[in-house]
């Protein structure tokens, strides 16, 4: 489904513990034993690409715009590893490419309709406008909109959905907050979702997986 362009709007690190075992001698005349090389519970248990990919926030980025996000945002809270230490809405409220979407969500564009704690009090996969998306849309129409909290809401929620996904599993259908469906069509750098291209994706936050999109996603009539 190509988003609706006569009413368009809005749209780790795991620790390793380590254990030191000290090894002493009984007697006087015998050496203590060598003690054993230290292990890390975690290399134990996962091998080292899987370790490294868990630590590495960019280890599952794809689109054809990230290379271009990374030199836009090479560091700080609004990066690609700055975004991955905080919870979804206060991540994309860092991100200089997500002002709009931040203002809708936060309670900044219509009083009625705030969801920071609600992205933020869960796991999701997040498809996130950036601003050039909103700023092809005409003035008229995304106040309309935004003038609405209903209609404001069930547009915003429309672009989450429960859960983190991964690149590499979110083809397919899937079913939003809002309770209508996406459709995510390709894979790697050729991801589109209800026709919009995804410009970076795979993007980690705290609690979400974040897929900037190039344009608003509009659930259809039916399912306002």
């Amino acid at each position: 489904m190509k988003t609706n362009r006569i009413l368009p709007i809005f749209g780790v690190l795991a620790t390793a513990t380590f254990a030191l075992a000290a090894c002493s001698g009984g007697g006087t005349s015998e050496e203590a034993p060598e003690s054993s090389p230290m292990e890390s519970p975690m290399s134990s248990s996962a091998p080292a690409s899987e370790e490294a990919e868990m630590m590495d926030p960019a280890a599952n980025l794809v689109g054809p715009g990230c290379a271009a996000y990374a030199e836009q945002v090479p560091e700080g809270d609004g990066s690609v590893a700055g975004m991955a230490q905080d919870p979804v809405a206060v991540a994309a409220s860092n991100n200089p490419l997500l002002t709009t979407l931040t203002a809708a969500v936060s309670g900044e564009l219509n009083p009625d309709v705030n969801l920071v704690d609600t992205l933020n009090s869960d796991e999701f996969t997040v498809f996130a406008p950036v601003d050039d998306a909103f700023g092809a849309i005409p003035e008229e129409d995304l106040n309309a909109v935004v003038s609405d909290a209903d209609t404001l809401t069930s547009v915003l929620t429309y672009h989450v959905v429960p859960g983190q996904i991964t690149p590499d599993e979110i083809a397919g259908e899937q079913t939003t907050v809002q309770g209508g469906t996406v459709e995510v069509a390709g894979e790697g750098d050729e991801l589109t979702v209800n026709g919009a291209n995804v410009i970076c994706g795979g993007v980690q936050t705290a609690n979400a997986t974040v897929y900037l999109v190039d344009e608003v996603l509009m659930p259809a009539a039916d399912e306002k």
